[in-house]
């Protein structure tokens, strides 16, 4: 049995305010389209008071700019990145090329191809989420990515120092202060300056999201990715005041931010509560994080932890931090979850921040159907097949010609049937054309 403490407001506004953003998000699309560099010029303009001779930051810029950043700053993101890619490492390592004999002289084989240009997009706007350029760049990188781009919008007309400092150790090969919807587009479409990629990956804001699902397609993308969430996990034995702490962690990404407590303790869950609202008093990011709780925020009870494991599956969230006795349970009980995090010793934060995961994750439910960003997504997985044995080349004929035909497909079937006479020296039904006495076995 579930019970409500606190339920989330259901808001009439956000599908109206999708449908805006959706119109607003096209028509830029097409203007960029239009007008190229000229457009991104004035939407840069418009909504980010920036307009720079170029857009592109030359090597001597990113060197100068670097050289502000202090040098606690730089060894931090140096040292997280070095998280970062030992993970990433590790992932590509284990997706392997292979090649196989299936029948004599049938061959099958499988590699793994990077995308040649990639468009990492890192935020801006609220925050300068400089451990973004670790997720998309280090592990394109990894992945053996020949070309990013990189794009960052300036904060309020400043050049983000750190988060270009984060972008060139990542091994950016272009770094571009553009941000927003005018970003998306240079990057998918291409401009006069801007060579066009194959695919983008990076979180954003609710146009940056609109814009990847209508590029999709164009362009490849990473995933289609909402506000942020956290969903915790506790039992009798949580610490009330990290639970709300680590509520708020994340309900400060935005005002629209889901924040939701799964527990099996009503004194846990009602003391949480009351920390959140203490801790909410004074603190400094309280107009995204307080909306955020407010409206999305939610606190379920629930008999047992088999039941809150199965709850929280229904949220399929981002970010599932489990505080009980025994995390580790959710590894085997668990299905649908962006990222898990097991136990007090972890947070969401670690993920966001530093621990070498990624932090580009699935949200509003999409965890049902894919994971988050990781190496595999800057890889294509092609096929090939060779056939240099002509029995089996003609055994495949055969049983091809048949397969196809159930299927109607006669132009197929006649792409099997010329093999197995040829390699068999027989005649076709349909073709005067005749291999009797050929056998062309070489």
């Amino acid at each position: 049995m579930i019970t409500f403490l606190k339920e989330a407001v259901a808001s009439e506004q956000i599908a109206a305010d999708n449908g805006r953003v959706a119109q607003t998000v096209r028509g830029i699309l097409d203007d960029v389209r239009a007008r190229g560099d000229a457009a991104v010029r004035e939407y840069s303009a418009r909504f980010d008071d920036w307009t720079p001779a170029a857009f592109r930051l030359t090597p001597g810029q990113i060197d100068e700019i670097v050289a502000r950043v202090p040098k606690q700053v730089i060894e931090d993101i140096e040292w997280v990145q070095a998280q970062v890619r030992a993970f990433a490492e590790r992932q590509r390592a284990s997706i392997t090329d292979f090649e196989m004999e299936t029948l004599p002289g049938v061959r099958l084989g499988q590699r793994n191809l990077p995308v040649r240009a990639v468009g990492a997009y890192v935020p801006g706007g609220r925050y300068p989420l400089t451990a973004s350029a670790h997720m998309t760049i280090v592990t394109a990188k990894v992945a053996g990515v020949s070309r990013v781009a990189a794009c960052t919008p300036p904060i309020r007309g400043e050049v983000p120092a750190a988060t270009v400092a984060a972008m060139h150790l990542a091994g950016a090969d272009e770094i571009h202060l553009l941000g927003g919807v005018q970003a998306m587009a240079a990057l998918a479409i291409g401009t006069e300056s801007m060579e066009r990629v194959d695919m983008i990956a990076g979180p954003g804001n609710a146009y940056v999201a609109e814009a990847k699902r209508q590029l999709f397609g164009e362009v490849g993308i990473d995933l289609f990715a909402g506000p942020t969430e956290i969903l915790v996990i506790a039992d009798d034995a949580a610490d009330p005041f990290v639970v709300a702490v680590d509520l708020l962690s994340q309900a400060e990404h935005g005002p629209d931010s889901p924040a939701v407590l799964v527990t099996t303790s009503e004194q846990v869950a009602r003391r949480a509560m009351a920390h959140v609202e203490r801790l909410l008093g004074d603190m400094p990011t309280r107009d995204f994080a307080a909306p955020a709780w407010r409206d999305h925020g939610q606190v379920l009870v629930v008999d047992d932890l088999d039941e809150a494991f199965a709850v929280a599956d229904t949220f399929a969230s981002e970010h599932v931090q489990v505080l009980t006795r025994e995390p580790r349970q959710a590894l085997e009980k668990m299905h649908d979850y962006g990222a898990l995090f097991l136990g007090e010793g972890t947070c969401v934060s670690y993920g966001d921040k530093v621990i070498g995961t990624n932090h580009v994750l699935p949200t509003k439910g999409s965890a049902r159907f894919t994971g988050g960003l990781w190496v595999g997504k800057y890889l294509k997985t092609v096929t090939y097949q060779e056939v240099t044995d002509t029995e089996s080349s003609a055994t495949l004929g055969e049983v091809c010609g048949r397969a196809a035909r159930v299927e109607l497909f006669e132009g197929h079937a006649r792409s099997g049937d010329v093999r197995t006479a040829k390699y068999r020296g027989g005649t076709l039904p349909w073709s005067d054309h005749d291999f009797t006495g050929v056998r062309a076995d070489a």
